[in-house]
């Protein structure tokens, strides 16, 4: 071992398992662990690692007897003939004659800046004391408290909210780690310093008891606030109400007006508190206000501050001596040295395999308590698992009832029921401004119903609600499986809903806005547990030194999804699949024309069981509730389906806010290409449901067709003739060929692109009008003698309007050309028996995707996206 060094580790926890880890993998020999002996059979995670790598283990439940070293012990330790010890998380007094025994001596991981808050329980008297900084050191040990030379030490930032779990996970945890293999290489290369402690600054601070915990009250704000979360979870910051001993879990400063609440009596206060829908808030003596979010009283019962005054038992938790042994956590999370309401099972340093653990143990210990790893995945904090667990152990863990207004019709043959308003955390509820707008059913122009409409302040309040959560992909599996089948279950409702919010012909949105959809969901749920975490990247050894480098894949975060009329629910589940599928929460605007669907989906999430904040829906405008999600300093990507010009305006904003990443799936003049060598009839067929399909409001809908001269006439007729055939007229009618435009605003716009279209000399050879009859339909339209420069070869209508020109005889180059003389490149097509022209055609086409001989025909495993103007990114596949 050259510049290793045979080590001796004293200590415990996870975080002495990881050290021992750590110093394994950087070739270090450790000769001995000594460790706690196991506790209700249950041995310490350092000794669990240490035993499977078949390093000795001692498990000495004192070091010493009567103040005197045990001489049994000190023998045993010297067996193994360390060149150092390593005490990483130490709570045994180690005799000197085993401190001073190595030659290079021992060295003690400290959660302090040193010499400040010397002794125990250093991370609460930095909270207690109001310090602005927090951090740890690694220190020679010598026989007084905590006083022997420094090696190195390491800071962060308090924050003013921050607990000692915040603390501990986010910094004293895995930077000790970190540390403690730095000071170990150090001290082989002879590098190591040791810099004498001074006396200035140097405070001495023992554990605190809970008699010299109560609260004085004639203190600021802030120093109140210090005084509980440095108390918090033990033994616990007090105060007397009503006669008896109340203690006090969860404090944060707060800011901005006194909000409304019933005054609350509190022994040596100068003013009372008050009792809010978000709990106690309390007041410094400089008229400054903090929020205490738990109370427990003398008896054991703990319940949220906000429910003092409630007369409802449901919301007291009282735990009684075995239910407190549910923290089975303290077991496995023994590097945590507080379990506190906050304490996250996973953040603290547990895995799958600690789920398995725990459930088997709570099993074992619980004979009528049966809980799923889900259970865990849903309960991550240590309070919402105890209050879950409790529940189900007296036979009260039925859901919260999730309550939702409904619009209900008649319709379909059947009770369709929508919610109509924004979904947030979970709940449904009207916009902060109490806004609605009406959604008009397109068959008729009569109003399906008024919606909510969501305001800047809604879009801060789902995010924040986005962020507060965190998925963990395994459950995320299982919660995409379930919605899938819930959807598929409700497929002829969403139809429904669909065809009367979006005048999408019933049969194809139960074929493909609803059954895509549900194949969307089921394909990336495959996806959660196979994302590879990383890659390595082979580099250069050239150099003396060997290094590996590798990728690693985290989830974005918040995400914002911005989807169009056109498929409301499937545009939805391409984007909001792959969100959720990578670990991702979201936040939904879906179009304001169009947003029942949306808010069904949000429904059946619920009752999927996805976390609260997971996903959030927000119906209203573009203008206002889209464009702050493009401006919002939480959010770190943004997806949107729309309009080029729309898709430059959020790219702008996504860039000036916070840089955050974006998709755009935009605009779009698909060129289809028919050769005279094509099967004609298939052509034909295609060729309409290339323009015709969903009403021609199809991103990838053939915005001009190319036929070649010598089958162009008979092509022309043959459509018209097919069109002829077509029904026009409502879409709930199995027989409907074609139903109305999605809104009024848009069959105006589709009227008008036929008028540009024979001012400027275009054949108008079918249609171009709106049907004589209620709603908004319009005819399947063809146009003919389409040249180049016209407004119709130029600009998408997004509608059923057949745009053709004709090509001459032979000339494939020249019809590329025309077909990429366009700033668009979202999709194309080709017919032709020839399959060498088939690939060459193809290979030049500037387009996402090029359909051959074939058209619409997308699948959940392909990625679907496009080229130029027509946006960047993908959706769908891998």
């Amino acid at each position: 071992y050259q510049r290793k060094l045979k080590l001796a580790l004293i200590g415990q926890s996870i975080f002495g398992q990881e050290v021992y880890r750590h110093l394994q993998k950087e070739g270090h020999k450790v000769v001995g662990v000594f460790t706690i002996p196991d506790v209700n059979g249950k041995a310490d995670p350092l000794a669990l690692a240490a035993e499977k790598d078949g390093t000795p283990v001692f498990k000495f439940p004192r070091w010493r007897v009567k103040g005197k070293p045990n001489r049994e012990v000190v023998e045993a330790y010297k067996s193994v003939g360390a060149d150092l010890n390593v005490l990483p998380f130490c709570t045994q007094f180690i005799p000197m004659d085993v401190i001073d025994s190595p030659k290079h001596g021992s060295i003690i991981y400290h959660p302090s800046i040193l010499p400040r808050h010397r002794g125990a329980s250093a991370i609460n008297w930095t909270l207690i004391q109001g310090d602005k900084k927090a951090g740890f050191t690694i220190f020679w040990a010598d026989d007084g408290l905590d006083t022997g030379p420094i090696l190195l030490q390491r800071e962060c930032d308090v924050g003013r909210n921050d607990t000692v779990d915040d603390l501990y996970n986010n910094f004293l945890f895995p930077e000790g780690i970190k540390a403690m293999v730095e000071a170990v290489q150090l001290i082989a290369d002879g590098k190591a310093p040791q810099m004498p402690q001074p006396e200035e600054g140097a405070t001495y601070e023992g554990i605190q008891k809970k008699e010299n915990a109560e609260i004085s009250w004639d203190k600021p704000a802030e120093a109140l606030h210090n005084w509980i979360r440095g108390h918090d979870k033990v033994p616990g910051a007090w105060t007397v109400i009503d006669g008896q001993m109340v203690t006090f879990y969860g404090s944060s400063l707060l800011d901005g007006p006194v909000p409304p609440g019933q005054p609350l009596a509190i022994k040596g206060t100068t003013k009372s508190g008050l009792i809010t829908k978000n709990g106690l808030v309390l007041f410094g003596n400089d008229g400054k206000m903090l929020l205490v979010r738990n109370l427990q009283f003398e008896d054991g019962k703990m319940i949220p501050a906000s429910k003092y005054f409630s007369s409802d038992e449901m919301s007291v938790i009282e735990l009684t001596e075995e239910e407190k042994k549910m923290s089975i956590w303290k077991g496995i999370l023994s590097n945590v040295a507080l379990i506190e309401d906050s304490t996250d099972f996973f953040k603290s340093g547990a895995s799958s395999m600690h789920v398995v653990r725990m459930i088997e143990e709570i099993k074992q210990k619980y004979g009528g308590l049966q809980l799923q790893n889900e259970d865990v995945y849903m309960a991550t904090k240590f309070a919402d698992f105890i209050q879950m667990a409790v529940r189900k152990l007296r036979g009260e863990d039925e859901e919260e009832e999730l309550v939702i207004d409904y619009v209900s019709k008649n319709v379909n043959n059947m009770n369709v029921k929508m919610p109509y308003q924004c979904f947030i955390n979970g709940q449904f509820m009207n916009a902060e401004e109490g806004k609605t707008y009406d959604t008009i059913n397109p068959t008729d122009g009569s109003i399906i119903a008024k919606v909510s409409y969501a305001s800047v302040a809604d879009v801060d309040k789902a995010v924040a609600a986005a962020k507060d959560v965190l998925l963990f992909l395994i459950l995320t599996c299982v919660l995409i499986k379930r919605l899938a089948d819930l959807m598929e279950e409700h497929q002829e409702e969403l139809a429904t809903i669909e065809a009367i919010d979006s005048g999408a012909v019933y049969t194809l949105a139960l074929k493909t806005h609803v059954g895509m959809s549900v194949q969307t969901f089921r394909y990336f749920a495959g996806w959660c547990d196979k994302i590879q975490a990383g890659s390595t990247i082979p580099i250069s050894q050239a150099r003396p030194n060997h290094n590996l480098t590798f990728t690693k894949k985290e989830p974005i975060g918040v995400c914002a999804i911005v989807i169009p009329w056109n498929y409301p629910l499937m545009m939805l589940a391409w984007k909001s699949a792959a969100c959720l599928a990578a670990g991702n929460t979201l936040v939904l605007k879906p179009a304001q024309v169009t947003p029942l669907t949306a808010l069904k989906f949000a429904e059946l999430s619920a009752k999927a069981g996805f976390p609260k904040g997971v996903i959030n829906i927000l119906p209203g405008s573009g203008g206002l509730v889209g464009q702050h999600l493009s401006e919002h300093p939480d959010i770190r990507k943004l997806g949107f389906t729309g309009s080029t010009l729309i898709g430059k305006q959020i790219m702008k904003s996504c860039a000036v806010s916070n840089l955050k990443k974006v998709s755009l799936e935009l605009g779009g003049k698909s060129p289809l290409i028919i050769f005279e060598d094509c099967e004609l009839d298939k052509a034909v067929r295609m060729g309409m449901g290339a323009v015709y399909f969903n009403k021609g409001e199809n991103c990838i809908a053939a915005g001009r067709l190319f036929v070649e001269e010598s089958v162009h006439d008979e092509f022309v007729r043959r459509v018209v003739e097919e069109i002829k055939k077509m029904k026009i007229g409502d879409p709930l009618d199995r027989a409907t060929d074609h139903g109305p435009q999605n809104h009024k605003a848009h069959l105006e716009k589709l009227l008008e692109y036929c008028e540009i279209g024979v001012k400027e000399g275009a054949t108008l050879v079918y249609g171009g009008r709106q049907v004589c009859k209620p709603g908004f339909f319009m005819e399947p339209t063809v146009f003919t003698d389409v040249e180049d420069h016209m407004y119709l070869a130029q600009e998408e209508s997004f509608g059923p309007i057949m745009v053709i020109s004709k090509f001459k005889n032979g000339d494939v180059d020249g019809v590329l050309k025309r077909a990429n003389n366009t700033e668009y490149g979202l999709a194309s097509g080709v017919f032709t028996r020839d399959l060498s022209k088939a690939l060459y055609v193809s290979e030049n086409l500037e387009a996402g995707t090029v359909f051959i001989n074939t058209y619409n025909k997308t699948d959940v495993a392909a990625p679907f996206g496009g080229f130029k103007q027509s946006g960047f990114g993908k959706d769908l596949g891998k």
